[in-house]
């Protein structure tokens, strides 16, 4: 399988204020979306992340995809220092990659862009950064976190809208995890 997420900003606690994510502290953040991530992705899988993945302040960027599971690329994100970009445990590191799942062209940046390669021919957009506050153009679709339940999502998630959870219901106030 192949999966999509953004803007995780593992170790960053402005997540908690600006974004409202429903945790404490950043221990339960960040093991909340470790849990989360592992819940779905397989250890023969590939996660592509959009940018955003920690922050400078979170630790070995290395210790941290070692706990992921799958094999993992990075696309840069205006967040990710040079201790994320040239951790080892990543498969690939490009700030642009452009994808085919089956008939499906995809444009893989950080960012939402107005227009993109092949955009007459149906590719699609996908993105993080605008932690789910922009709105969309056709066939483009924000994968970060924020966006999408906090956890990584197919592109048929994506595109059918059946992924996303309101965050809310995914974990209690108090940090725990939501049964069902």
């Amino acid at each position: 399988m192949i999966y999509f997420t953004s803007d995780t900003h593992f170790g960053d606690p402005r997540v908690l204020r600006i974004d409202r994510r429903p945790f404490p502290d950043m221990v339960a953040h960040d093991e909340a979306l470790i849990q989360y991530w592992n819940d779905i992705v397989g250890a023969d899988d590939d996660v592509w992340h959009l940018g955003d993945f920690k922050s400078v302040r979170g630790g070995d960027c290395d210790g941290l995809l070692a706990k992921l599971n799958g094999r993992k690329h990075l696309i840069i994100g205006n967040n990710d220092p040079e201790t994320t970009t040239s951790a080892s445990g990543w498969t690939s590191v490009q700030h642009y990659h452009e994808l085919h799942i089956d008939d499906v062209h995809l444009i893989l940046c950080h960012y939402a862009f107005r227009t993109w390669n092949k955009m007459g021919k149906k590719s699609i957009n996908l993105h993080g950064h605008s932690h789910g506050r922009l709105k969309p153009l056709p066939r483009q679709f924000d994968v970060g976190v924020d966006a999408q339940g906090l956890r990584p999502v197919t592109l048929e998630d994506v595109v059918k809208k059946k992924a996303a959870p309101k965050i809310a219901s995914v974990v209690t106030l108090g940090g725990g995890h939501a049964s069902g």
